[in-house]
């Protein structure tokens, strides 16, 4: 089968910018949020993404306006009957995650495929409360997803070779470097990435080093473009915690423990940029 219309569940920073580049790909998109005032937000950010490339002159006034044409804003989750491919960008949770599938799963055709844009959950575990788990994959973009190249495409236990050859070519079709990866805690970015995070917050835990001295070290000797902690509260210390405690509770491994001093943050409120306060001050 060809994608033609596609829908995107959450209007967040994930789901926009899905709905973005599927749209610039040429696909007709369904970008769904229970909340009005999201999807307002998520149109407003593609619009900003979009009028920046038009004053760069990579991009034309016609252009975007043929871009933004193909972009539909609905609160109804019963237009998922319309798409071929449903791609979740919901909350890292697992309960909602189910529910949401279970009941795509009773509205969308039975040709369609649904995929989830989870950071670490188990595409198994997803797709084991639908009746098509054949026609259940990963799809996990980089953030932010107009800019970075990468998506692990993540094959659960019953995903079809049909399936994940039509979305590793998707993935293609919307600018993106496709990289196969199996189902386990983590997959390969947050399974490396996460712990080293969490091994940075424990430096500045155990006094080692200054957040700033941490962040340096990498930057400086490690050619990163952030350090881990900056990184970090980019990414959001509740997300970061989330994952951590999904590798652990996915491993039963101590290395996965998750540092108590990215907890006391969390709990705090200190979420990172989102919060206006994480490692850094913003």
């Amino acid at each position: 089968m060809s994608i033609q219309t596609l829908m995107v569940v959450g209007a967040g920073q994930m789901g926009s910018g899905i709905a973005q580049v599927a749209a610039v790909s040429g696909i007709r998109v369904l970008l769904h949020d229970n909340s009005l005032d999201m999807l307002n937000k998520g149109m407003a950010s593609i619009n900003t993404h979009l009028y920046r490339s038009v004053e760069k002159g990579k991009l034309t006034a016609d252009r975007m306006a043929d871009i933004l044409s193909r972009i539909q804003l609905t609160e109804s989750l019963e237009l998922a009957e319309q798409a071929d491919l449903v791609i979740e960008a919901i909350s890292e949770n697992m309960a909602l995650k189910a529910l949401l599938f279970h009941r795509l799963d009773s509205i969308c055709r039975p040709s369609a495929i649904l995929a989830s844009n989870t950071s670490s959950l188990p595409i198994s575990e997803i797709a084991a409360v639908t009746e098509r788990p054949s026609q259940v994959i990963g799809m996990h973009f980089m953030n932010p997803v107009p800019v970075m190249p990468l998506v692990e495409v993540i094959r659960g236990l019953e995903t079809s070779q049909e399936v994940f050859e039509e979305i590793y070519h998707l993935s293609e079709r919307m600018g993106k470097t496709p990289v196969e990866v199996n189902d386990f805690p983590g997959f390969v970015s947050n399974r490396i990435l996460m712990p080293m995070i969490n091994e940075a917050v424990f430096t500045v835990y155990e006094g080692v080093a200054t957040v700033e001295s941490v962040d340096k070290v990498m930057k400086l000797g490690m050619h990163h473009p952030m350090g881990p902690l900056e990184l970090a509260d980019f990414i959001g210390l509740d997300t970061c915690l989330s994952i951590m405690e999904i590798l652990y509770e996915g491993f039963k491994d101590p290395k996965y423990r998750p540092c108590p001093l990215l907890r006391k943050y969390v709990k705090a409120g200190r979420l990172g940029r989102k919060s206006g306060q994480g490692f850094y001050s913003y």
